[in-house]
């Protein structure tokens, strides 16, 4: 785990991040300037590092003495900011928590995506059991259920697939004086029409081919409950005769059974379909219309209500991390973005996105790029670390000696050329001076073999352009010196 270090002797500065940080919910230490490089010598750990920029301590040789540590500067006075790869941002005061957020995010992917860091990730799932939200859509929702609860009028529960209202309809029941009996629901078009009359009533034994006994309904099961006909719509036209019956007499019979048993259950109904039309084509019956849309609720799409957004990530988050501790958060431009989103899926596919991002990026921050492409809207621009040249070139000598004690000899597509004899003369050699000499043998060969366009060179040797050209800098390396 990552963790974040305070570094500034100045108290008010403190007393933000602290409060900033503590809202976040991330831990932190602090220290003093002359004790953070013992602490980061002593520790296994990953850290990020807010540093106050205002101050008589040399901070840019501190930072540069630490290139796999990713630093946020805090403030600075004119003409004093430190320009190291590894200060991935700076912050002005006063901090607020968007930039904040973007800068962790940016000191997140420093570590993760570091030449030498490998990432695995686990989680689970978790289900969605609740209404969240303060637009003006759910507020009037959750007004309705607490007027409707407590009362036993029948509910028709209105909106699309994935808006929640199986969870408007638990919410009835739970807030009603019915909420110590069960709620029983039923998908009406998950069930064939010669087997709901049985699944909703029960059956009697023989009364059917593979009756060996007798069986509850689900209306038996609710019996001072609350039973949900999901997909009311689908139900076909002979169940809903029966249905009515059951609504206007409080009775019903089981299947090859000829006594009548009472029935004291509140049936709350849903449907992403338009009954009214169904009436009009003669696919619903209008008096069953009429007995279950006693009290009805539209259930708002999310493209209705994108000012949720942000609580129901929250709602969400909360939820997976409460089971399995894992856990992702976001910064302010991936919320902007998600907020763009039309969201056919509603509800239900926001819970998907955030279970699938928990999977992926574990205990991390969610920027526009880590959305899945067609959740990313807008022009974000992608933040790509760029490390200091000596963190590049030890990793690439530590996976170098790594295939060497292993005996393993890289592979290449052609032949690596090779910078004279290779064994170790008597009198020992220079390392550092031969290693420039090959690295210089190895850039001009490619320059010469790109006719000197340094893009298609930098690809040869399996690097950046702009790494080729520093290297180019460095050994002073011009076309006029070959030619």
């Amino acid at each position: 785990m990552n963790q974040i270090l305070i570094v500034s002797d100045n108290p008010s500065v403190k007393q933000t991040l602290q409060t900033v940080l503590q809202f976040l919910g991330e831990t932190f230490t602090e220290l003093t300037y002359t004790a953070l490089a013992d602490h980061m010598r002593s520790a296994s750990e990953s850290f990020t590092v807010l540093i106050d920029l205002d101050t008589s301590f040399s901070v840019s040789d501190l930072i540069k003495q630490h290139p796999h540590t990713p630093f946020i500067g805090i403030g600075a006075r004119a003409g004093e900011s430190p320009s190291t790869k590894n200060l991935v941002s700076q912050l002005s005061l006063p901090i607020t928590y968007p930039f904040l957020t973007q800068a962790l995010y940016r000191a997140q992917e420093y570590l993760k995506r570091h030449p030498s860091n490998v990432k695995t990730v686990q989680s689970k799932t978790r289900l969605f059991r609740s209404l969240v939200g303060k637009s003006e859509q759910i507020q009037s929702v959750r007004r309705l259920v607490e007027q409707v609860a407590p009362t036993d009028a029948n509910v028709l529960v209105l909106g699309e697939s994935g808006t929640g209202k199986e969870v408007i309809a638990r919410n009835i029941h739970f807030l009603s004086a019915r909420k110590d009996n069960e709620f029983i629901p039923i998908n009406c078009g998950a069930i064939p029409g010669e087997l709901l009359e049985s699944e909703l009533f029960g059956h009697e034994k023989g009364a059917f081919t593979g009756a060996v006994g007798s069986r509850k309904g689900r209306f038996e099961l609710a019996e001072g409950g609350t039973i949900f006909l999901d997909e009311i719509g689908d139900m076909p036209l002979q169940m809903q005769v029966k249905l009515l019956r059951v609504l206007q007499e409080r009775t019903f019979e089981r299947v090859g059974g000829t006594k009548p048993i009472a029935c004291n259950v509140r049936v709350v109904a849903a449907t992403h379909r338009d009954l009214e039309k169904m009436i009009e084509q003669d696919k619903f019956r209008e008096d069953l219309y009429y007995r279950l849309n006693v009290f009805p609720i539209e259930s708002p799409a999310l493209r209705d209500r994108k000012e949720d957004i942000p609580l129901l990530l929250q709602e969400l988050v909360t939820r997976i991390q409460d089971e399995n501790e894992a856990y992702v958060r976001f910064t302010e431009q991936a919320i902007h973005s998600l907020m763009e989103h039309p969201w056919a899926g509603n509800v239900r596919e926001l819970s998907n996105l955030v279970e699938r991002l928990t999977i992926l990026y574990p205990h991390q921050l969610i920027d526009v790029h880590e959305l899945p492409q067609k959740y990313q809207h807008g022009d974000a621009e992608r933040y790509e670390p760029d490390y200091p040249e000596e963190v590049l070139e030890r990793q690439a000598f530590n996976e170098l000696f790594a295939a060497a004690a292993e005996d393993e000899e890289p592979v290449y597509d052609n032949a690596l050329p090779q910078a004279g004899d290779t064994s170790l003369p008597d009198e020992g050699v220079n390392l550092k001076e031969y290693l420039s000499e090959l690295e210089i043998n190895l850039v001009l060969q490619a320059l010469e073999q790109s006719d000197w366009v340094v893009a298609r060179a930098a690809d040869k040797l399996g690097m950046r352009r702009t790494t080729l050209v520093e290297k180019m800098r460095k050994y002073s390396i011009q076309r006029e010196e070959v030619r």
